[in-house]
């Protein structure tokens, strides 16, 4: 049966949708076949159109290096007591103002003392009533001598005499000590510093009943001057710094604020612990900081540099001209003809910034320090200068 007009403008249609279908593909083929190649490196450093890489350089230099170990560190005061009263009693004065510094044996408070005088006045009224009792007692003991001497009387009534002189010395002695511990309780109404340093937030006020069982003090007092900051090593560090220290050398520690870019306070390494934490493999130190300005604080957490020792006249390059291989450290090193050759290096120590090379290169020589990731052994380059003493920045080309 012949087609009826009615399908032949469907037909029609899907031969246009198909006729455009495949003109937009030869489209795409063409413009994937037109388009530029990127450039890509020839033999002997050159790129496609015909110029060196672009590199920037930096000279080994030499000088000398600090040999540093790095660690985190907490300020601790040098000294904390929390000032409690020694006897009981109301709080009648506070002398003192938070915050305040203090020297040792300042007057902080005062504690009620008229109940310790009056204990005091009856143990030095005891002391002389038996005071008196022994020195009648020693004049008795003296005649006793003299009549026993002349047989008047019996040698036991002597030896009783001597006796209670005795017990009375014995009596005495003892009360002489509820005197003195009377006076111990009286001075302990004045509650005063027992170290220098600076106080913090009083916890009692005045109408407070205090105890020598308190747990919580009057106040606290940290001695800031001179402050400690505690910190720790690994292991591994510890026989390089332990022969540094049995050589009797002072070895200098820097505290450094939370960013690294300011240097708080000086100090030097006082001592280490006797053992090492199995749990972190690592090892506690101490360093004591002088701390006039106070620019510690007690429980600051600060970066910590100990000055190990210095290598004087060591080979330095910058730590971003180092690079790594299967074969270990290597750099990029530049002739005279600006051609480049990769160089094995030995790293003796490094800073982050600078990095001190043991073997492998001389001072004057040059070095890769940007554009490395094209390079290859006896490749061309063009060094890039710096423009003002600012870093240049290298334009590589395009993969």
């Amino acid at each position: 049966m012949p087609d009826t007009p009615l399908h032949t403008p469907a037909k029609q249609q899907r031969r246009q949708w198909l006729l455009g279908l495949i003109m937009l593909t030869l489209l795409a083929l063409l413009l994937w076949w037109f388009w530029p190649a990127p450039s890509a490196p020839q033999p002997g450093g050159r790129w496609r159109d015909g110029g060196p890489v672009p590199v920037r350089v930096a000279p080994v230099e030499q000088g000398n290096f600090n040999v540093q170990l790095k660690a985190l560190g907490t300020v601790t005061a040098y000294n904390t007591v929390h000032v409690r009263s020694r006897v009981e009693g109301e709080l009648l004065k506070l002398l003192f103002e938070e915050g305040q510094q203090v020297e040792a044996g300042q007057l902080l408070a005062q504690i009620d003392p008229r109940a310790y005088r009056i204990a005091l006045q009856q143990a030095e009224g005891a002391l002389q009533e038996h005071q008196a009792q022994l020195t009648g007692a020693e004049r008795d003991l003296a005649r006793y001598r003299g009549l026993h001497a002349e047989q008047s009387i019996a040698k036991q009534t002597l030896d009783t005499q001597e006796a209670l002189v005795n017990q009375l010395r014995g009596g005495l002695k003892s009360l002489q000590a509820q005197v003195a511990n009377a006076r111990l309780n009286l001075d302990y109404t004045d509650i005063r510093a027992p170290i220098a340093g600076r106080l913090g937030l009083r916890q009692a006020d005045v109408g407070n009943l205090l105890g020598s069982g308190d747990s919580t003090p009057l106040v606290v007092i940290t001695q800031t001057t001179p402050i400690a900051v505690m910190f720790s090593l690994p292991e591994a560090e510890l026989p390089a710094l332990v022969e540094q220290i049995r050589a009797g050398r002072k070895l200098s520690v820097e505290a450094w604020d939370r960013s690294e870019q300011r240097l708080l306070a000086t100090g030097e390494l006082e001592s280490l612990d006797n053992q090492i934490d199995i749990a972190t493999g690592t090892v506690k130190l101490k360093a004591r900081f002088e701390n006039a300005d106070e620019r510690l604080f007690p429980n600051q957490f600060v970066n910590i540099r100990l000055q190990l020792q210095t290598l004087q006249q060591a080979t330095l390059i910058p730590s971003a001209a180092l690079q790594f291989g299967p074969d270990g450290s290597f750099v990029y090193r530049l002739d005279d003809e600006d051609k480049v050759y990769m160089q094995a290096v030995q790293v003796a120590a490094s800073d982050g910034a600078q990095t001190v090379i043991g073997s492998g290169l001389q001072p004057g020589q040059r070095v890769v320090l940007e554009g490395t990731d094209r390079l290859r052994s006896g490749n061309q380059v063009e060094v890039i200068s710096d423009p003002a003493g600012a870093p240049a920045q290298v334009q590589q080309p395009a993969p």
